[in-house]
This record gives structure tokens, C-alpha cells and sequence, in this order.
């Protein structure tokens, strides 16, 4: 586990490369054992890189995180695995390492669907949000979301009324909860035999940039996506256009025309997004009836 883990904590190394690396070295020892001349051969891998992979700062303390990671259940799931999303290996920057905390088996399960939107969202939105989320879970539907405010959080909320499971992305690691007033929600998804993940090491920030990454991840393990309410300049596009290159089903759920947070999802119904106006749409774009 050791080299998973330092592997997973070198900075300004993306996906891509990591990949590259293990198809050429096959293990993360392997890469571990490399000069600096052997990384450089690497096409694509260039000085900075290099240096980066050797820096001696990330193979300080692993037996600490291996410690930490055992204490609290944190569990790790490579590229590899037998346990890994069938759906999320066929994205071309399909991350190498995944986090998990909690009910792993969700893992091996191709009944995934995501429920996104503003994290400033009004009522209605709440209220869709829950109610779908409830609903698509009584047919057995998992419900993957990003655990933030707003949108995320109903829909979390409304599979975890429905006695259903849903599946979390972080962007940072599993022993950061943010924000910090889901704390509870984040206890409620693991005592629910749901799942926290994150291609994220433990100890890793919330840091503005590790969201959108952590899209691509929702989308990615997920069979199509539902947007319920995103303003017109939203962070859900990049979501949107996630699922979109990965060849996901898209639903928009319509609002209200005068509406800031109906603005988004408006727009991509009009763009060709699949209108959704209720449960029965879904399973039936999703040949589940």
C-alpha cells in the first residue's frame, strides 16, 4: 500500500502520467526504484517532473499515513484492482488511486446515476432534488454526488431517506469533511452503507482546483447525469461537459424562466439536454421500467 500512497501524494503529476508510468514500469516500486536518467526517457516526463517524483518529502511518513489509513477505515482501490469502476477505467484520465471510506462493494455496481446543481439553490430545488434522489433510490438506483452545499446535499439526504446508497466524491482527502456542516451528512452516508471516495491522499485541502477534477469522477462511475438547478455561469458545466466527453446521458430539470438558478439548466435543455420532469423520464431514458 506504502507506494500507492506516495505515488497518490506527488504533487504536479496528473493522471495522465501516472499512467503512462505504470504501463511501463507496471507497479508504483517500480517507479519508486527509478534514477532520474531512467524517468527521463520517459516521453512526456521532463525535468520538473522528474524532480518532482524524487523529492524525498513525499516518501517521509508513509507508515504513518498506512497507520492512520488502518485506524479509521480508509481503504485504497488502484487502477488495477478487481474492485475498480468498470465505467470509470474507460475515461482516458481515469484517476490511478482511489480513496474509499466505507461500503466498497458500490464499486462493482453499474446502476449509478449523478444528481448535481448550485450549491446556492433555492427551495424548488431542494425539494426536486430530494424527491428524485428518494424516488430513483427505491428502484435501486445508487445516487452519486459531490457532498456539497445545496444540490449535492438533497440528493445525498433524499437516498438516505429512501434506506437507498450513495456515493460521495471528495475534493480532498477522506479525513477532511467539508463543508463542515456535513459532518452529519457525511456520518449519515457511511451508516447507510453508502461511500465516501476521493482520488485524493489523506490530508489533502479543499482546494478550488480539486473540484472540478472531482467531476469527472462522478461522471465517470455514473450512468448518466441529472442536473437539478444550475445558474446560467455555473460550476455544473463543467460537470456537464464531463459526461458529455465521457458519452453520458444528460437530464436537465426545467425552471422556473425567470429564475437565476433555472437559468443553467434552461439553457442546456435547449442545448439538447434530455428535459426531466419527473422519476419516470429517468428510468425510462434509462430503459429501467
Amino acid at each position: 500500500m506504502k507506494y500507492w500512497i506516495w505515488l497518490s501524494r506527488i504533487k504536479n503529476i496528473g493522471p495522465l502520467k501516472i499512467r503512462k508510468l505504470l504501463q511501463e514500469f507496471k507497479t508504483p516500486e517500480n517507479i519508486w526504484k527509478l534514477t532520474k536518467n531512467e524517468l527521463l526517457k520517459v516521453n512526456g516526463i521532463g525535468e520538473k517532473n522528474a524532480q518532482e517524483i524524487l523529492n524525498p518529502m513525499y516518501r517521509e511518513n508513509l507508515d504513518k499515513f498506512e497507520s492512520y489509513m488502518r485506524k479509521y477505515n480508509i481503504g485504497i482501490v488502484n487502477l488495477y484492482d478487481n474492485m475498480y469502476p468498470s465505467n470509470l477505467k474507460q475515461i482516458y484520465d481515469a484517476p490511478a488511486i482511489l480513496y474509499y471510506k466505507g461500503n466498497k462493494e458500490l464499486l462493482k455496481k453499474n446502476n449509478m446515476i449523478a444528481l448535481v446543481g448550485s450549491r446556492e439553490c433555492s427551495n424548488y430545488g431542494k425539494k426536486v432534488s430530494f424527491k428524485l434522489s428518494y424516488e430513483l433510490a427505491k428502484k435501486d438506483l445508487i445516487i452519486v454526488s459531490g457532498m456539497a452545499k445545496g444540490i449535492d446535499s438533497y440528493s445525498h439526504l433524499g437516498c438516505i431517506n429512501a434506506k437507498g446508497k450513495t456515493i460521495a466524491v471528495l475534493g480532498n482527502g477522506l479525513d477532511q469533511i467539508y463543508p463542515k456542516e456535513n459532518i452529519k451528512l457525511y456520518n449519515s452516508i457511511l451508516n447507510n452503507e453508502g461511500l465516501i471516495l476521493s482520488e485524493y491522499v489523506i490530508g489533502t485541502k479543499p482546494q478550488k482546483l480539486n473540484f472540478p477534477a472531482r467531476n469527472r469522477i462522478i461522471t465517470g462511475i455514473s450512468r448518466a447525469l441529472v442536473v437539478v438547478e444550475a445558474k446560467e455561469k455555473s460550476g455544473t458545466a463543467n460537470t456537464v461537459d464531463f459526461a458529455l466527453e465521457q458519452g453520458k446521458d444528460v437530464y436537465a430539470i426545467p425552471g422556473n424562466i425567470i429564475s437565476e438558478n433555472s437559468k443553467g439548466t434552461n439553457e442546456l435543455i435547449k442545448q439538447g439536454a434530455k428535459c426531466i420532469t419527473c422519476t419516470e423520464d429517468i428510468l425510462n431514458e434509462l430503459n429501467y421500467i
